[in-house]
């Protein structure tokens, strides 16, 4: 679970209650059935004419990665490989069968079992760079879902806004009423940036960051893979991988001989 999106979200929607009450406001006045439906539904058609259905579908669980996902230490991962690399050059290439039952990546033991089997160092990497690069894709249409639903949701409030306002010129003979019917008008504004600024779009900008995290694990255990399918020496190994982390990750996972 990732506590800075849960209290990040937390955070946003309690300065939100917080700047209504100190405001002398009632939370109970802004609700509106009709600007809900407006936003909410509106959006909602607007994001299944944009997308296939199986991906609207599937947009809750790109939300819950968001908030749920966790992406592995790159240093446990580079220790890992490097243990792997021991194993190989100690024993064979073949031993690392026995320990496949122990890889926790899917990727890992993807690319181990292919390094046993003897296939083609080529084909290795040309098959783990096309699952990277699907992986790259599926990640970009879940944000992509969000980035939309964030831009859309603030034009339906819009829509909604001059809908309220056409209303009530419609009803300028009761003054009366002009100043709650603008307060209606400008709900539907009101939910379409609750959406874009509170939800849509700082999930879609965790996504990213998480789709970066894994995208460097997948690079790292792919280099791992191929210098352990070409017998490089364990310390290679680890020289290798150590160049995808910061430089100051680097120095201090060197200097201490294990993953900070």
């Amino acid at each position: 679970m990732d506590i800075g999106t849960l209290g990040g979200l937390f955070l946003a929607v309690a300065a939100i209650f917080a700047g209504i009450f100190l405001g002398g406001g009632n939370p109970a006045s802004l609700i509106d059935m009709p600007s809900i439906a407006v936003v909410f539904g509106g959006t909602s058609g607007a994001l299944l004419c944009s997308f296939p259905l199986g991906s609207i579908t599937k947009v809750h669980q790109v939300a819950l990665q968001a908030v749920f996902g966790k992406s592995p230490d790159p240093a446990e991962v580079i220790a890992d490989m490097v243990k792997y690399a021991e194993v190989a050059r100690r024993e064979g290439i073949l031993s690392l069968e026995n320990m496949i039952e122990d890889m926790k990546d899917p990727f890992i033991v993807r690319g181990v079992k292919m390094a046993v089997d003897g296939t083609d160092p080529e084909l290795i990497k040309t098959i783990m760079d096309t699952e990277l690069d699907s992986l790259i894709d599926r990640h970009a249409q879940g944000k992509l879902i969000l980035d939309k639903c964030g831009t859309m949701a603030p034009a339906f409030g819009m829509i909604g806004t001059l809908m309220g306002l056409v209303f009530m010129l419609q009803n300028m003979d009761d003054p009366s009423a002009i100043g709650p019917g603008m307060a209606v008008a400008l709900i539907t504004t009101l939910y379409g940036a609750l959406i874009a600024n509170v939800i849509t779009g700082p999930l879609a900008e965790k996504l990213a960051a998480k789709d970066s995290e894994e995208v460097l694990i997948k690079t790292i255990i792919i280099a791992g893979v191929m210098a352990i399918q070409s017998g490089d020496n364990p310390r290679v190994v680890e020289s290798k991988l150590l160049t995808f982390l910061p430089p100051s990750r680097r120095a201090a996972i060197e200097a201490g001989g294990q993953a900070a």
